[in-house]
């Protein structure tokens, strides 16, 4: 019998030993557990290799033969060609590849290989253009079934190594794994018990194992994930009474008349489902996803107001000092003619304000507060509070939103972000919350014109339109990826507001150096500013307020702006190192400019000219929507942090990935919330899983006393 157990450290698994354990955990894989949860990236079909004799022309195809000649050669009308001959059983087959001379380098005589594309017959002979090329190893032909799992290595572990841990693993250890899913469960659903699934995925004897197996996997994963969101959502839903706060139509011409403009359409229907949830007895928890420009901070503010009037305490809950100094300056414009009292809180007040200000919070006597994280600290104490907005809430934490239910009667929470999340990341980040969406942008809001700028001539071009457009009385944004210094990693950070700002001295795409630059040279004639987030806040705040009032016509500016900042006239931008930013950041950056009535400019400049930068950058050019651009930023980069919980770090996920399993991430929500919705979830023979569950999301999703 084995003496391995689920949690042995692998360097006891046969054939690891201290050198290659260290291997191992450069991939994350300490026990056998990560072993057998450590799913291959594919699969080769070994038996469905085709001998060459039997190819047809334009069918895609695999044939696996042994290197017997590399060439290459410069072509006549430039560029160049190199080949790679397969001897596939005395049967001839070249692999092509145009203007990729380091191909070759990849290849050594008497490799073993598999050429998969689609074949075609050249000067008398078989050739694959581009073939996807996999290397297989003398044993390889010893493939369980015909059937090679792929796994992700690192340097210095062989793919014939890894291959063969993993069957250790898997013979010894694949039964010791607990099936927490019932019997019926899986008949239901027609999947395999996770002992045939960890066989099927790592030792499949066939495409249809392999396939069925590895989507359990996934499935039960993701499974975990949304029973975890379905349960928190019951909590709050069965636990936190909260105030009714009503609306009468008297309250609503009131709140209406404040306000300068008409509603969107959109904006109506948020209000609508908001105000509804208001007037209910269960504590409210809605996201409110809005594109950047939508008004998504006014209907946040027509929901403060409904507050107050039913005579609560509000709360509005920035990422930043910028933002939060935005917001309360967006509310003051509003609430001119208010008698609503209201307070600015956030980390620059004297100690003799803040006391002040702590006070006529406790009491009452302010009823609409606005601020940093400040306003979650243990010394804020708030008499009757009836509703919290938190803006940005990927930038804050998941377990902040609980930091406000302290009393006998939980606050409505409405979380907001101009950040268009995909689907897959709504459904987790999200995912116990109701959604609205607003997409509808103010009538006469113009779509941003936006533009990759290569090096070059074209630039010059730019910086006269852009003095050309600034001599008529509009302004500028110039957004650099950073303060200052040669590398991209964190360094002085001092706040929120400096994100991944740097300073290390001189650097050309630095904010500081730019603006310098920018004052000698194309800027000389104008007016400049510039802000980043390690100015102190003093500071922070006059250079906004200087650009704001027109003061500067020119912003050099880290990614400090991009939430929050709102100057009408602004209608230019131009990003120093436009492939260094994501797109959905792109896009929040683009949002400052065109708020107003005048047509916007948004010019990229990439310093790189890889196909894949400006595949990248061209989205921003043809989408003018935050969430397809969001969904394509998505696919591109991944979910990064998926529950915004820095102390986190790591997805929570074991197997699955939101970016490649999002029909699965659907099916997986359907089921847990059917289980916990219908009660079957509290039934006994669900208990192993409900223990799992808890055991993995408990802390995070704030399950306590949940069952």
């Amino acid at each position: 019998m084995s003496d391995l157990t689920l949690q042995t450290a692998v360097q006891y698994v046969r054939g690891v030993g201290p050198h290659r354990a260290e291997l191992l955990d450069r991939l994350g894989l300490r026990t056998v557990q990560d072993l057998l949860n450590f799913l291959p990236r594919d699969v080769l079909d070994l038996t469905r290799v085709s001998p060459v004799r039997e190819l047809t022309e334009g069918t895609l195809a695999t044939v696996r033969g042994r290197v017997v000649d590399r060439d290459g050669k410069l072509l006549k009308a430039g560029g160049s060609m190199s080949a790679v001959l397969l001897d596939c059983d005395g049967e001839f087959l070249r692999g092509v590849w145009f203007n990729q001379p380091w191909m070759l380098q990849k290849f050594r005589d008497d490799d073993v290989v598999l050429y998969s594309g689609k074949p075609k017959r050249h000067a008398g002979r078989w050739e694959i253009s581009n073939p996807r090329v996999q290397w297989l190893n003398e044993d390889d032909s010893e493939a369980h079934g015909g059937m090679l799992p792929c796994y992700s290595l690192t340097d210095g572990l062989k793919m014939h190594e890894m291959r063969r841990i993993m069957r250790t693993a898997v013979e010894e250890c694949a039964a010791l794994v607990p099936e927490v899913l019932p019997d019926e469960f899986r008949a239901s659903l027609k999947i395999p018990h996770i002992g045939e699934a960890l066989r099927g995925v790592h030792l499949p004897t066939g495409r249809e194992q392999y396939d069925a197996s590895r989507q359990r996997l996934i499935f039960q994963d993701l499974l975990e994930l949304q029973l975890g969101l379905a349960l928190r959502r019951r909590t709050w839903r069965t636990r936190e009474a909260a105030a009714r706060l009503p609306l009468s139509a008297k309250i609503d011409s009131r709140i209406r008349r404040l306000l300068p403009f008409e509603f969107t359409a959109g904006q109506n229907q948020a209000i609508k489902e908001i105000v509804a949830d208001l007037d209910s007895p269960i504590a409210m928890h809605r996201l409110l996803q809005a594109d950047v420009g939508a008004g998504k901070t006014v209907v946040a503010v027509y929901a403060m107001l409904v507050t107050v009037a039913a005579g609560f305490q509000t709360v509005l809950m920035a990422p930043t000092e910028v933002l939060a100094v935005q917001h309360w300056n967006t509310i003051e414009n509003l609430l001119a003619q208010s008698r609503v009292k209201r307070l600015l809180l956030t980390g620059k007040l004297t100690a003799a304000q803040r006391r002040e200000g702590l006070a006529q919070i406790a009491t009452g006597d302010v009823q609409l507060v606005v601020g940093t994280q400040a306003v979650i600290q243990h010394d804020v104490s708030f008499t009757k509070l009836g509703l919290v907005v938190i803006d940005e809430q990927h930038k804050f934490g998941v377990s902040q939103r609980a930091r406000f239910a302290t009393g006998p009667q939980a606050p409505h929470t409405l979380v907001m972000t101009a950040t268009p999340i995909p689907r897959s990341l709504c459904l987790t980040q999200f995912g116990d919350l109701d959604l609205t969406v607003m997409t509808e942008m103010p009538p006469g809001r113009q779509k941003v014109v936006t533009s990759r700028v290569p090096v070059g001539a074209a630039r010059e071009k730019v910086w006269d339109f852009v003095r050309q457009k600034l001599r008529t009385g509009r302004q500028a944004y110039v957004i650099c990826p950073r303060i200052g210094g040669e590398s991209d990693a964190p360094g002085n950070d001092t706040g929120n507001d400096a994100g991944n700002e740097t300073n290390a001295g001189a650097d050309a795409f630095g904010a500081e150096e730019v603006f310098s630059r920018l004052s000698r040279t194309e800027l000389k004639d104008f007016r400049l500013g510039l802000v980043h987030g390690q100015l102190d806040p003093a500071a922070k705040t006059a250079a906004m307020e200087a650009f704001r009032t027109g003061q500067t016509q020119v912003l050099v500016a880290t990614t400090v702006v991009e939430v929050g900042v709102d100057v009408p006239n602004a209608t230019l931008m131009i990003v120093n190192r436009a492939e260094s930013f994501g797109l959905s950041q792109l896009h929040q950056l683009r949002g400052r400019i065109s708020r107003g009535s005048f047509q916007g400019y948004c010019f990229l400049f990439a310093e790189s000219d890889e196909a894949e930068v400006n595949d990248r950058l061209q989205t921003l050019e043809q989408h003018s929507s935050g969430f397809d651009v969001a969904e394509a930023d998505f696919r591109l980069r991944g979910p990064g942090d998926i529950l915004g919980t820095r102390q986190h770090g790591e997805l929570p996920l074991a197997v699955a990935d939101l970016v490649r399993d999002a029909a699965e991430l659907i099916n997986a929500r359907q089921a847990a919330f059917e289980l916990v919705n219908s009660g079957a979830f509290d039934q006994p023979s669900f208990a192993p899983l409900k223990i799992r569950v808890l055991e993995r999301f408990g802390k995070l999703f704030d399950l306590a006393g949940s069952g």
